[in-house]
């Protein structure tokens, strides 16, 4: 590892977000490093990797990295009796394979021009020079114009820049293997105040993977989400054999909606580390995408300009106002806190407006909101 350079732009986490925003300003230009301190993209995943039917028309996502169309959605109430089936006629999700796909993302940025270097870790910013660590404990100095922090949820460049931090988070935990075939791929998904409190279980079989999962509160997991998933396990529907060996995944996951701030004159924020996850399906990858694309825009015009006044127009604080019915629906989820008033709440989901309110939450047409172009 070098003793030091400069670049226009740190990155700050080679997940889609900060891989996507390297490509985009590498590609009109500018100098972009990208540090992560996994030195491996395939180990220590966090997302279950879902993409909604929006990104896959938006976005030249890899086919070969992703799994087969998924059109069907099952809701089981606590008891798992009588669930409620969601047909689309449309693909609506496809699960992602993601260490290819944070691999095919990390050579898109490297072929726009974009420094990937992996097993390096930050240890922070200040004064416009970044202090970062690498794999064999070497420090450097890399002096950066600006800084953009994709380091997830509780995101340390949030910090160093004075930018808004996630304080309301779900945590997960999720087991993937291989499927045993099925005739139908379908999204399971278990509300249970329990097994998943203020959130849902799921079991997402597309006929190559099965994504076995919970998420919820942590405070409301007393023994941990882990024994939580465990206990799923036992009654998940549609689980076809588990095998012993699986691959294991977890995380926090914010959920308050959009930070306010989470740009400055020295950066900005993106993906999980700027809150840009939906407060009520808790999926962050079309946002992450996304957003992404918003804050190479301010980015390059600041750069362009020399004006680092640019990235006031990435403001957090203008779009979350359109994230208010979702954080409130978010917050209503949270207060079912027993599997009886989670069998009553679930009768509504049995008549036309609770399946045409499920349908739309499932099946919409919309995406992230971001400004309108001028």
């Amino acid at each position: 590892m070098s003793a030091g350079w400069d670049t226009d732009v740190l990155v700050v986490g080679a997940g889609l977000a900060g891989l996507h925003v390297a490509t985009l300003l590498a590609g009109r230009g500018h100098a972009v490093s990208v540090v992560d301190k996994r030195a491996d993209l395939g180990r220590s995943i966090r997302t279950t990797g879902i993409f909604v039917r929006r990104t896959l028309d938006d976005f030249p996502l890899p086919a070969g990295h992703l799994g087969p169309p998924i059109r069907q959605v099952a809701l089981y109430p606590p008891s798992l009796r009588r669930p409620v089936v969601l047909v689309s006629g449309r693909d609506e999700f496809r699960v992602g394979d993601m260490p290819g796909l944070y691999a095919a993302f990390a050579a898109r940025a490297r072929e726009a021009g974009a420094q990937v270097l992996l097993g390096t870790r930050y240890a922070g910013y200040a004064d416009g020079a970044a202090q970062l660590v690498g794999g064999d404990g070497a420090p450097s100095v890399v002096r950066a114009r600006f800084v953009v922090g994709a380091d997830g949820a509780r995101s340390r460049v949030a910090r160093d820049l004075h930018l808004d931090r996630n304080e309301r988070l779900l945590v997960g935990a999720e087991e993937v293997f291989p499927s045993a075939g099925t005739e139908v791929p379908t999204f399971h998904c278990v509300l249970h105040p329990r097994l998943a409190p203020g959130y849902l279980g799921w079991v997402v079989d597309d006929g190559e993977h099965v994504h076995l999962g919970t998420a919820g509160y942590a405070s409301r997991y007393p023994e941990g989400v882990w024994r939580a998933l465990r206990e799923l396990t036992a009654v998940a529907p549609g689980l076809p054999s588990r095998p012993t060996d699986v691959e294991r995944r977890g995380g926090p996951i914010p959920v308050g909606g959009l930070l306010r701030r989470i740009s400055s004159r020295r950066g900005l924020l993106v993906g999980d580390a700027a809150g840009a996850v939906s407060p009520l399906t808790a999926g962050g990858l079309d946002p992450c995408l996304r957003l992404s694309e918003h804050a190479a825009d301010a980015l390059d015009e600041a750069l362009t300009t020399g004006d680092p006044s640019a990235l006031r127009s990435y403001d957090g604080a203008a779009l979350r106002r359109r994230f208010r019915g979702r954080v409130a629906m978010r917050r209503s989820m949270g207060l079912v806190r027993s599997p009886a008033a989670m069998e009553a709440a679930f009768t509504a989901l049995r008549t036309t407006p609770g399946q045409r309110a499920a349908r739309s939450i499932f099946f919409a047409d919309r995406s992230f909101p971001l400004p309108a172009p001028v």
